[in-house]
């Protein structure tokens, strides 16, 4: 069977969803899940894009072995040396370059006439391949370019170094056997294509992007760029856990392979919805909540009989396991990091200290602590990043046809403080309370709970966004009282709110493609 590429860029397009803003922290341990997952190539971010960009794509680059590093870069000169400053540390470094190609974008975005597109793509692909030898071209919003003008681009930054050319449904406009034409037209249309990998980076506005990126394996393409859980601008973009399973559950049809360990997919696509606080949806391909439960009476009857009547895929294949009770309140701190260790979490010093004080918090209020709650335990405590104010304990006075009043207790540079609050609601009070505490413009966008496992003593895991000099945060709490978790939410978007804004950060994502 032929390789296909797994080409990941949820920590650059991913995070150009709204309201996704992870820090140094979070990107690389999002990044070593990929390396265990198996991707061959990870974009890290757009390093001319702000100074976070380029110290979390620098931090990927010196931390992360196995799969290639990618970094993206506009065709001109600062951000391919940028982006180099910050790829140079990497094993196998990449410098990914886009210009766009179709007419709307060259004519109102560029300004430039397409011989000008042409010339700055090659001299940009010269500039980048004296740096590294891995070099990838992209050609953004090329679904609606013209494809004999593609064709010449693409000859041409091959014959200038470029190793990968990239071929991007920009706005997710294509459908499937289309886009598999326009690719085959295109492999046939490049005399030189033998020099270079094709690769596709499908959007998912119609719904169509794991389609249009299958259609294009069919044709020729032997990369695919993916994110995990499918997030990213917009609609997003194709799912990896769905690609992945595509080719493996299909391989009869599409005789191809990956390099994807798939009993990783499971873990992978928990930890980046618990790192980004977006939540997965139920019904979602492969990862959802529902996924593999049968709820027609038909359904469950033929599955208790044999699996295959109605599933396509073992749950076990991409690490979904049943919850076993391995640790309880009377386990010690060596066996409760081996046991994460076990779970893919190499915890150490106060990271530890702090997730297992947590766990004995969990074990006193919990009858069963299962995988699922130290996941999540672990995912919320050991990515919280500096906490300018820290929660200490919150007390609610609440009832039906009643005002709810709430005393919130913050530490703040190692002083408690308490505010106490009254509204309609435990939540409101308690965020109208921490807002007295911390006395900025916090604007709550929007708000999100659900149980962590089954069972009454289960824990709540709420994700809110806030908005902050115009921005969105997002924050993620988890308590087996659900008020507590919606404080430790709200006060970890604040956390992340005045971390990004202490940095000398721009703001502003440049759009890739």
């Amino acid at each position: 069977m032929e390789k296909v590429f797994i080409f990941d860029t949820t920590l650059r397009d991913g995070e150009q969803s709204p309201g996704v803003s992870l820090n140094v922290k979070e990107k690389v341990a999002i990044a070593k899940q990929l390396a265990r997952l198996g991707v061959d190539c990870i974009e890290a971010g757009f390093p001319f894009a702000s100074p976070g960009d380029f110290e979390a794509v620098k931090a990927v680059a010196q931390s992360v072995e196995g799969p290639v590093i990618a970094g993206l870069a506009r065709t001109n000169e600062a951000d391919i040396e940028r982006a180099w400053e910050a790829l140079k540390y990497a094993q196998k470094p990449r410098i990914h370059t886009f210009i766009a190609t179709s007419e709307i974008h060259m004519k109102y975005k560029l300004k430039k006439t397409p011989d000008e597109v042409l010339q700055e793509a090659v001299r940009a692909v010269k500039l980048a391949k004296s740096f590294t030898p891995d070099v990838e071209f992209s050609a953004e919003d090329a679904f609606r370019s013209d494809v004999k003008f593609l064709c010449e681009i693409f000859a041409a930054v091959i014959e200038a170094g470029a190793t990968t050319i990239n071929i991007p449904d920009t706005v997710g406009y294509a459908i499937p056997w289309e886009f598999g034409a326009f690719i085959k037209a295109i492999k046939e249309g490049v005399p030189n294509i033998d020099r270079a990998v094709i690769s596709v980076h499908c959007h998912n506005d119609l719904g169509l992007a794991v389609a249009n990126s299958l259609a294009a394996v069919e044709n020729g393409a032997r990369q695919v760029e993916v994110t995990v859980n499918g997030i990213g601008e917009r609609a997003g973009n194709a799912s990896l856990e769905e690609l992945v399973m595509a080719l493996y559950t299909r391989r009869n049809y599409f005789q191809k392979n990956t390099n994807i360990n798939t009993v990783e997919i499971y873990r992978t696509s928990k930890l980046v919805s618990n790192l980004t606080g977006m939540v997965i949806q139920p019904n979602k391909a492969v990862v959802g909540k529902n996924a593999f439960v049968h709820e027609s009476g038909i359904h469950q009857d033929g599955v208790l009989k044999e699996r295959q009547t109605y599933e396509i895929m073992n749950p076990a294949m991409i690490g979904i396991t049943g919850n076993n009770l391995y640790l309880g309140k009377h386990s010690g701190r060596h066996a409760f990091k081996m046991h994460l260790k076990s779970l893919g979490y190499e915890v150490e010093g106060e990271a530890l200290t702090k997730a297992f004080a947590r766990f004995k918090e969990l074990c006193d209020n919990k009858k069963v602590v299962t995988d699922e709650d130290l996941i999540a335990l672990v995912d919320t405590e050991t990515f919280k990043g500096p906490e300018v104010y820290q929660f200490s304990h919150i007390q609610i006075s609440s009832g039906t046809n009643i005002s709810s009043t709430a005393t919130v207790g913050v530490i703040v540079d190692g002083q408690l403080k308490e505010k106490a609050a009254v509204a309609k609601g435990p939540v409101e009070a308690s965020y109208q309370a921490i807002n007295s505490i911390v006395e900025e413009d916090f604007v709550l966008k929007d708000y999100a709970i659900k149980s962590v496992t089954a069972g009454e003593d289960a824990q709540g895991e709420v994700v809110v966004q806030v908005i902050y000099n115009g921005r969105v945060f997002t924050g993620r709490g988890i308590s087996v009282d659900i008020i507590e978790a919606s404080a430790r939410a709200y006060l970890n978007a604040i956390n992340k709110a005045l971390n990004m804004t202490k940095r000398t950060e721009t703001i502003e994502k440049v759009e890739g493609m």
